[in-house]
């Protein structure tokens, strides 16, 4: 049922053009429709990666065509700027994620399907008659999870999205890779531990989305660091490459996974915070594993760490010393689950760190470009997403839309 461009008799009806005149010339603002794919009944032509059945990508994802009717009531019809393809993405189309997708068959398919992807910057193309706060032109983030953000188009509700209240200078990936990992850093940098300037933390997956916005934020706010990476076993220049870049961010220590491990860490832990006059309060973890415990290890008394991943898949396990004789305390943190209970706080959150960006205080993460036109292949998007979690990437994979 879906139409892809604009049929001639429509466009000959529009124009009042003779059935001879060739449709190749026409006025330069229906060709604009044109590209936009808006049938003559105002109808926008949208593509989107979607699944019905959990899995892996390759397996279950493919490109599907719709068509999207006019906005009404509190509706918005949003054309997507830049949607990352974070790995909880990855896991939520696996069936592995706690935040489930919704399966609808309001694509005009027979069938239940579900759109992949959760975070995404969109820019307002329409709005219904009881939409109060948005106005066409509007630049708007997801406001909460599963609402499926791999497309060239959606049709939401105005209360599904938060409004980018000045997007003057900032680029679509940096609005629409803001939501997640900045915010989890700012989170976990503010609510379970109160530093103040000159305290220590110390996080592992350093070089990760939310390592790399936790050192900027703690160089900004005053707060230092010791930073864990993996090695690359097989290039030592591209570690010493990445230990550069993340001093460059502002990390105070950069190590590898296996000095944490090493025996005489924690007397280099003490050496760098002063032999512990300025003790180490809190650790990020985002591994698990031995990792993990060996980050744990290095808190003083009644310090906390906090798990907001589990990139390594391995439970975390806690010797009981670590609670008894030293009282540490472990914590988890989930952005989506956050972002629900204080969406105020959200609201103020992305604001101070796109602040930062405009400022220049604050460094894009590196991506990797993922051209989404309307004539890029189905097969070509879902090979760059099945990439995600595969080995050392230079960068988070961002789809980054068309003007179509």
């Amino acid at each position: 049922m879906a139409t892809t461009t604009l049929p001639r008799y429509a466009l000959r009806r529009q124009l009042s053009l003779p059935s001879r005149t060739r449709v190749a010339h026409i006025p330069s603002h229906i060709s604009q429709q044109q590209r936009r794919r808006v049938s003559a009944y105002g109808y926008e032509q949208a593509k989107a990666l979607t699944f019905r059945d959990y899995g892996e990508p390759s397996d279950v994802l493919s490109l599907h065509s719709h068509s999207i009717s006019p906005a009404h009531s509190n509706l918005l019809t949003l054309r997507f700027l830049a949607s990352p393809i974070n790995p909880a993405d990855i896991n939520q189309i696996q069936g592995l994620y706690p935040s489930k997708p919704t399966f609808t068959t309001s694509l005009g398919t027979p069938y239940p399907l579900a759109v992949a992807g959760n975070e995404a910057v969109a820019q307002v193309l329409s709005t219904g008659s009881a939409v109060s706060a948005l106005s066409k032109g509007d630049w708007v983030i997801m406001n909460r999870p599963s609402l499926g953000t791999w497309r060239t188009h959606a049709q939401l509700p105005e209360s599904a999205v938060l409004k980018i209240d000045n997007h003057e200078h900032l680029s679509p990936i940096q609005v629409g890779t803001v939501s997640v990992n900045p915010c989890t850093a700012y989170r976990l940098l503010r609510d379970f531990v109160p530093l103040t300037p000159g305290d220590w933390f110390i996080q592992n997956g350093a070089n990760s989305g939310v390592g790399r916005a936790a050192i900027q934020l703690a160089r900004a706010w005053g707060y230092r660091s010791i930073n864990v990476v993996r090695a690359r076993p097989d290039d030592p220049a591209a570690t010493d490459a990445l230990r550069a870049d993340l001093t460059s961010l502002g990390a105070d220590i950069v190590v590898t996974d296996a000095e944490l491990q090493a025996r005489d860490f924690r007397d280099r832990v003490a050496e760098w915070t002063h032999a512990g006059r300025e003790p180490l309060k809190l650790a990020l973890n985002c591994v698990g594993g031995k990792p993990a415990l060996a980050l744990a290890k290095q808190l003083a008394p009644h310090g906390c760490m906090v798990t907001y991943g589990a990139m390594g898949r391995k439970p975390l396990e806690v010797p009981a010393s670590l609670l008894i004789f030293r009282d540490i305390r472990f914590a988890g943190f989930w952005v989506s689950e956050w972002a629900a209970r204080h969406p105020g706080e959200k609201k103020k959150t992305v604001e101070h760190v796109l602040n930062l960006m405009r400022e220049g205080g604050f460094r894009d993460a590196p991506v990797e470009r993922v051209e989404w036109g309307w004539e890029t292949k189905g097969e070509e998007l879902v090979r760059r997403v099945e990439g995600t979690l595969e080995g050392f990437r230079s960068g988070k994979g961002v789809f980054v839309f068309g003007e179509e």
